[in-house]
């Protein structure tokens, strides 16, 4: 769909086509796309966690950390029960080095939805931070 036909569209399905987009550029590796076209919904659609969710996912990827922590932390203010989101922050929070913290995220996760990912990456952080404190 070009430009024009996406000004043309209701706002409604304008804003679902940009969603959509960024969702599609996210899981193709194109983050930094992906915002570019997430960018009206920031603005527009503030309590919508799906939202700040994906957008903190394509921070993640870009390696804009502190605002991917920004983003999944607005996701659980707007929906404390995303385990997803959780887990994602505690990957966040471990990349920036806060492994106690990242821990505690990671550990609320599994505990909402003890899936193996969620396992392995708590076994991973407590391994960091037992090396830390040899």
């Amino acid at each position: 769909m070009t430009d024009a036909a996406a000004a043309s569209q209701p706002p409604e399905e304008s804003r679902f086509h940009a969603f959509r987009q960024a969702e599609d550029l996210v899981g193709r590796r194109r983050p930094l796309d992906a915002l570019k076209a997430l960018q009206p919904l920031l603005e527009s659609e503030e309590d919508k966690p799906s939202v700040h969710l994906l957008a903190g996912r394509a921070y993640f990827h870009s390696a804009q950390l502190r605002r991917a922590e920004q983003a999944f932390t607005r996701v659980l203010e707007l929906d404390p029960t995303d385990h997803y989101a959780r887990f994602i922050l505690g990957r966040t929070l471990q990349r920036l080095g806060r492994f106690v913290e990242a821990l505690a995220q990671m550990r609320m996760a599994s505990a909402m939805n003890p899936v193996p990912e969620y396992l392995e990456a708590i076994s991973e952080v407590k391994a960091h931070i037992a090396l830390r404190e040899l």
